[in-house]
C-alpha cells in the first residue's frame, strides 16, 4: 500500500493526463467551465473534486474515472532483470560442455531409436530456456534490494 493519499493521487494523476493531452490548465478550464483556481487546487493536491467533476474530467480525457482517482499500478510493475553478458557467457559455457558430452555419448537413445543430431538441439534449446529462466529467478530472488532497478 502506497503512502500516498487520495489527493496527491489524483493530483499525480491529473497531471500526468493535463502533460498527455498537450492543454494548458486554462484551455482545459475553459473547455469544462471550472473555475481556474479550484482546478489549480486539484492538480497541486490541496483539494479534492467531486465525483462529478472527476467524471466530466475523465470524458474530457478519454479515460475510466479510475484511471484519475486510482494509483497507477504500470510504474509499479517491474520489469525483469535482464541477462548480462556474463550471465550468457556462462549458459554458453554449460551448453557447451553438455553439446559435448551428448554428441560423445555412446548408445544415447530416445524411445527407443538412437539419439539424432535433432533430438539433440532439441534438448539443448530446452536446456538453455531453462538456464535462462534459472538465472532470472535468481537475479529477482538473490538481488540485494538497494541494487534491484525500480
Amino acid at each position: 500500500m502506497s503512502g500516498l493519499g487520495n489527493k496527491a493521487i489524483f493530483s499525480k494523476n491529473l497531471q500526468k493526463y493535463i502533460q498527455l493531452s498537450g492543454k494548458t490548465r486554462s484551455e482545459i478550464c475553459q473547455d469544462l467551465k471550472f473555475s481556474y483556481s479550484t482546478f489549480s487546487e486539484w492538480v497541486n493536491g490541496a483539494k479534492y473534486p467531486r465525483i462529478d467533476k472527476i467524471e466530466m474530467l475523465a470524458n474530457y480525457f478519454g479515460i475510466k474515472k479510475s484511471d484519475l482517482i486510482e494509483e497507477d499500478h504500470s510504474e509499479k510493475t517491474k520489469t525483469p532483470p535482464a541477462l548480462t553478458k556474463k550471465d550468457e557467457r556462462d549458459i554458453e559455457k554449460i551448453l557447451a560442455a553438455a553439446r559435448e558430452q551428448l554428441e560423445n555419448q555412446e548408445g544415447l537413445m530416445f524411445d527407443g531409436d538412437p539419439a539424432s543430431p535433432e533430438a539433440i538441439e532439441s534438448i539443448l534449446s530446452a536446456m538453455e530456456l531453462g538456464l535462462q529462466a534459472a538465472k532470472m529467478r535468481n537475479k529477482e530472488k538473490y538481488t540485494p534490494k538497494k541494487y534491484r532497478q525500480k
